[in-house]
């Protein structure tokens, strides 16, 4: 069985890559954005594996399948077309391009998620030579068995997307211990996200709105305890509407990614000072 403490662990060692040479205020959201590239493309390709071996390999058949999937990741935009490529010297840029054309193709999911972090950097990731050997060197971690998310894996209690998502919120909270004062811009502890929706109750049917919503923790945590309440397991099944809004362009893409990763793609978050 997959074990979420191992996942976690693969995924903060990922970190190693810019420990020491860059900050991690700076290196968290190329984790993360990383973390979350992998997760679709493994789903993908394990998607697509489905509809061949149910359709016999036919092609026609199989595209119309994806047409109809989740998101969409164009032809050679996923972590696995890009991976090959991890050696070439402008892979910055490569990689760049591939998180805009998945974007682009999932813009009322994902419109200002990706594009926002840049691999080609040099402020944040170095000279071409140093930006080029850490993006390899990401290329090299996330690629790890343990970091493998295709839900055909996962066959126990605990599906792809209950793993995915305790994996970037336990990255973000581990982000957040490391930032000190400052983390409460992005991070709300768990106790206290879980003590705020028990004083809230939502019920099945709410719409609910956290106004500084960071990186959307609290809005996980309400729609878990709604979901408790109708007795389903994932907080994606939960009978509620969520909005939030964050003043920092960063860290609402941070929510943004994070609702998707559990399933809470009908949420709406928006970028916006609520307080001005």
């Amino acid at each position: 069985a997959i074990k979420q403490e191992d996942v976690n662990k693969a995924a903060w060692s990922a970190c190693d890559t810019f420990r020491g040479t860059i900050d991690a205020a700076n290196y968290k959201d190329y984790i993360l954005v990383f973390l979350f590239w992998k997760y679709l493309s493994d789903i993908w390709a394990d998607e697509r594996r489905a509809a061949e071996k149910q359709y016999d390999g036919d092609a026609t058949r199989v595209e119309r399948r994806m047409s109809r999937f989740r998101f969409q990741i164009p032809a050679g935009a996923s972590f696995h077309d890009v991976y090959p490529e991890r050696n070439s010297t402008n892979i910055a840029e490569r990689v760049n391009i591939a998180l805009e054309a998945i974007e682009q193709a999932n813009l009322a999911k994902l419109e200002g998620t990706l594009s926002p972090v840049d691999f080609n950097s040099r402020n944040n990731l170095g000279e071409t030579a140093d930006r080029n050997r850490r993006i390899k060197a990401l290329f090299d971690n996330f690629a790890r068995p343990t970091l493998d998310f295709s839900p055909s894996r996962f066959d126990g209690k605990d599906s792809a997307e209950d793993v995915i998502g305790e994996t970037y919120i336990y990255l973000i909270s581990r982000f957040a211990s490391n930032a000190g004062k400052t983390a409460g811009e992005f991070f709300t502890p768990r106790k206290v996200s879980e003590l705020l929706v028990r004083l809230a109750d939502p019920r099945p049917g709410n719409r609910i709105h956290d106004p500084a919503c960071g990186s959307g923790s609290l809005l996980i945590r309400a729609a878990e305890y709604v979901a408790d309440a109708e007795g389903k397991e994932h907080a994606s099944r939960a009978n509620v509407q969520l909005f939030g809004q964050e003043a920092t362009n960063q860290t609402q893409a941070l929510a943004r990614m994070n609702m998707f990763l559990h399933g809470l793609d009908g949420a709406r978050i928006e970028w916006g000072d609520t307080l001005t």
